[in-house]
């Protein structure tokens, strides 16, 4: 009963859980609202209305924070932070949407209806099979019949107690502002009457700028007249306090809340982080006060409380400032003491404004009380007959119900009835308990609580809870469970299972088509949690288009609720590498392969040869050790022996590297992996012709499904350079390269890195085209890379597109970015600047200094040597020409190339560039 926020929220949980269990019901949402998800408090469509809580905390998953923010990106704002404060419809938009693709996704399992009607009354009955069921009756409409009853209802509406009677009576009091039409003849254009706002909280604000005229004065008057704080414009993080509060009677807790706060702003500069951190313990320090103490609170203490936790957005502060400065809005302490109806249908108020006597003629007075504390006694018929009959009963000093885990309790006292409500009705328990983190956290508990208290009466099975996820309907049971490819078992059927394998495979091979591989065994089971980590794997790992954060939510909520001991283990490997640290996801790797070192889906993982997190995640030969330590296990499977080339041509054996990596293809043509460390050999043994024969070759048969055939085009290029090829490069370029073929992160590594080497290398004459790739990549990605290997190939394009004020944007998020960021990619980016603007000494200097450390970035040795061929051509353009010789002479000691060769003679001949050698 209800379908705002918080009714949308326990409807997407219950039919996302649903979907992973696979139990079925029927969901009935009953609310006269056109649109679920949207409710009194996100319906307006005033732009001028905001949330009035950072964007960043407003997602309506717990376990999912980013959620929200991802949303708007998505739907319009790509710029969105999660520090802004966006439109309030926004918000309905979001919930709505969110939950239509949950009721999708539940399409077979529940059966969803939505009845546009208010529930006027609830009664309890005993049926035939024992059980007790509700009749909901409706404003319009047959009664529905529920096994499980969730009240969503929101706020209670106040009943206008205060108003004097000539008040209520009369038409232009407005008891429900938000009421449809409820302000139109108020707001018409014509209209300058002056306005009356009863209340200063964030509802009289919201009014004030929603009436606000250039000939009107908007007045507000309460008993104290404080209107709302502002949230900050650079918000801070919350600072907890470290005294412990619970227990504290109520003049030691406020004793200790002044001391904490002013600590805070102290060390801080601002109150609000001192507020924001006692947050996560308000209920338990609520629930640990005495009735007497939780009474003189509200009388004395909530106002303060109100005015400073409930703030405005800094843009609605800042309207409200100006509406102050002009005199368009006068807030008032004191109270209505006389209201005296005009002939001309105005009012005459007489306020009391903090002893003072005021008279204000108004054309309306809006009553901006804000929501009851109290089930009214006569407005909400719903509520009314669950207290008359004794299914509730009043909450704490009889503001909202009593509850037990919001769980209604009876007149008895007993919390047993399937009958459920979360949010504001909860105020008297837990006080804070209307905004979006706190209702968010309860509706996923409401929805586990009535699946549970469902599953008894779902038949056979159906909705089982236990920890073994095998055991639902629909999966293989025990030691008929399904196998991955690594011959580990999977609580799944045997379809997504063969989902699954297809995935894993195609990933082993370097191909396309994973992550429609790893949806559609998804698809077949929601619940299927290697599924779901597969995907966020492959999408923070290979940059696929997949809502990682989400995925690996859901995959967390599967291994919850059942998974073997392996799948729990890799799922935590893959959270850690997806969420923590790059030394976190290390160890967690490296422990899952300790238990599991058979497992080619992580090892492919820990050892990555084609990826955008850098090459080698375990840096100081530990990637080789662990291909060493795992070898056994795979006992010469062409994966393994894959990655044993891989590694081997790293440590520079390169003999024994084309050995493996041909022993390999042979027993798997199609190994990405093995090809990519045969390219790695031919090039660093400057075998370039017959390298980028092998190349073409693979890529025009068993590479056609590759995914990364643009890595591999991009190998097939640096053969071209050094052969001195420069036709050939932009052939290549054209054919395989350019943004007609390759687009987004692939685009900023391979051909982005590939135009810069050809320009820096005198291969490429003429304009280039590097606006082109820029435009394909998202400026996320440029800007505000997620790691250093994306940043520095983020720098080389912004450089070769002389993009200075790109670079220094790069530049800042490097130093506020992880240590190997600030120390290399921000001095890297400087030295691209001095590039972009030709101050080539410089240049060359800062890019000398920088060159030993580079290993750090990740990436290969090929690929790193870009900013190797940069600092070339900075010596040669500011006529440093020994330094250019000596370390081309060094470099053709270790690989022959015609192109180097060729270089060095122009050097010494003195005919390459001499550029501006004083610069």
């Amino acid at each position: 009963m209800g379908a705002g926020a918080a009714g949308a929220m326990v409807a997407i949980q219950l039919c996302e859980t649903a979907a992973r269990r696979r139990v079925s019901f029927d969901l009935t949402l009953i609310d006269p609202a056109p649109e679920a998800g949207r409710g009194t408090a996100y319906s307006t469509p005033d732009r001028r209305h905001r949330l009035n809580v950072p964007a960043g905390n407003m997602s309506c998953y717990p376990d999912d924070p980013g959620h929200f923010v991802r949303w708007l990106c998505g739907h319009g704002e790509p710029t969105v932070t999660p520090a802004d404060f966006v439109q309030r419809y926004r918000y309905g938009a979001y919930l709505a949407d969110t939950l239509g693709r949950a009721i999708v996704a539940a399409q077979g399992v529940v059966k969803v209806r939505r009845v546009r009607a208010r529930a006027v009354g609830c009664r309890w009955s005993t049926a035939p099979d024992g059980r007790d069921r509700a009749r909901i009756d409706l404003s319009d409409g047959p009664a529905v019949t529920a096994d499980c009853v969730v009240l969503a209802t929101g706020p209670f509406q106040a009943d206008a107690a205060w108003a004097p009677p000539a008040l209520r009576a009369s038409d232009r009091f407005v008891a429900d502002p938000w009421a449809p039409g409820a302000l139109t003849e108020a707001l018409r254009r014509e209209r300058r009457d002056d306005i009356l706002l009863v209340g200063t909280g964030l509802t009289a604000v919201d009014m004030a700028l929603l009436l606000d005229r250039p000939l009107r004065t908007v007045h507000a008057v309460s008993r104290n007249g404080r209107l709302p704080q502002a949230h900050s414009v650079t918000p801070l993080p919350a600072a907890s306090c470290p005294t412990p509060l619970q227990g504290l009677p109520l003049a030691g807790l406020r004793a200790a809340v002044r001391e904490h706060i002013a600590r805070v702003q102290r060390s801080h500069g601002d109150w609000r982080p001192a507020l924001d951190g006692l947050r996560p313990v308000t209920a338990e320090v609520w629930a640990a006060l005495s009735a007497e103490e939780r009474a003189e609170f509200v009388r004395r203490d909530s106002s303060l409380w109100n005015v400073h936790r409930h703030r405005m957005p800094p843009a609605t502060a800042e309207q409200v400032s100006r509406m102050r400065r002009t005199r368009r809005l006068r807030p008032y302490a004191g109270g209505i003491t006389s209201v005296v109806p005009q002939s001309d249908g105005s009012l005459t108020v007489s306020v009391d404004d903090r002893g003072e006597p005021r008279t204000l003629s108004v054309g309306w007075v809006v009553d901006c009380t804000g929501p009851g504390l109290r089930v009214p006694d006569h407005a909400d018929p719903l509520w009314r007959s669950l207290l008359d009959d004794g299914a509730a009963v009043p909450g704490p000093l009889a503001m909202g119900v009593g509850t037990e885990a919001g769980r209604l309790r009876d007149a008895a006292g007993r919390a047993e009835r399937a009958l459920w409500t979360l949010g504001a009705p909860r105020r008297g328990e837990l006080w804070e308990t209307t905004a979006v983190p706190e209702i968010r956290v309860q509706a996923e508990g409401v929805a586990r609580a009535v699946l549970a208290s469902w599953a008894p009466a779902a038949g056979s099975g159906a909705a089982a809870t236990g920890p073994d996820l095998a055991e639902r309907p629909g999966r293989s049971r025990g030691p008929r469970r399904p196998l991955d490819v690594s011959g580990f078992p999977l609580s799944t059927h045997s379809g997504a299972a063969a989902a699954y394998r297809t995935g894993v495979h195609r990933l082993l091979k370097v191909r396309s088509g994973a992550r429609e591989a790893f949806r559609r065994a998804v698809a077949l089971d929601p619940g299927f949690a290697l599924a779901h980590t597969a995907l966020a794997l492959i999408g923070h790992e290979c940059g696929a288009a997949v809502d990682v954060p989400r995925a690996l939510a859901d995959a967390r909520r599967c291994v919850r609720e059942g998974a073997g001991a392996y799948e729990r283990s890799l799922t935590e490997a893959v959270a850690r590498r997806v969420q923590g640290t790059r030394a976190e996801g290390d160890a967690a790797l490296v422990r899952h392969l300790d238990t599991y070192p058979g497992d080619a889906l992580a090892l492919s993982v820990a050892v990555p040869t084609i990826a955008f997190s850098g090459l080698h995640c375990l840096d100081g030969g530990a990637a080789t050790r662990l291909v060493e330590r795992t070898a056994p296990a795979h006992d010469g499977h062409w994966f393994h022996t894959s990655l044993m080339a891989f590694v081997r041509q790293e440590e520079g054996r390169f003999d024994e590297a084309g050995e493996l990596a041909e022993r390999a293809l042979a027993a798997e043509p199609g190994s990405g992996h093995a090809m990519h460390a045969l390219a790695h050999v031919r090039y660093e043994r400057g075998e370039h012709e017959r390298g980028r024969g092998e190349l073409d070759r693979w890529l025009g048969h068993q590479g056609r499904g590759g995914s990364h055939r643009a890595h591999f085009s991009w190998h097939a290029a640096l053969h071209e350079l050094a052969l001195a090829d420069p036709a050939a490069v932009r052939r290549r370029w054209s054919e395989q390269l350019s943004p007609a073929k390759v687009c987004g992160i692939r685009a900023l590594v391979d051909s982005g890195s590939l135009l810069w080497r050809a320009r820096t290398s005198d291969s490429w004459q003429g304009a280039l085209p590097i606006q082109e790739v820029l435009e394909t990549v998202p400026t996320e990605t440029l800007e505000r890379p997620a790691n250093a290997f994306v940043a520095l190939h983020a720098g080389v394009a912004l450089a070769a597109a002389k993009d200075v004020p790109g670079l220094r944007r790069l530049h800042d998020h490097a130093l506020g970015a992880d240590a190997v960021q600030r120390e290399l990619i921000a001095p890297l980016c400087a030295a691209f600047e001095d590039l972009a603007e030709e101050r080539w000494a410089p240049a060359a200097r800062r890019l000398e200094r920088l060159l030993p450390r580079l290993h750090a970035v990740g990436g290969s040795a090929a690929q790193r040597e870009v900013v190797e061929e940069t600092l070339l051509y900075a010596q040669i353009r500011c006529g440093r020409h020994e330094a250019a010789r000596s370390r081309l002479a060094d470099r053709l000691d270790r690989r022959p190339s015609p192109h180097d060769r060729r270089r060095l003679a122009a050097l010494a001949d003195g005919s390459a560039p001499a550029g501006a050698a004083t610069a």
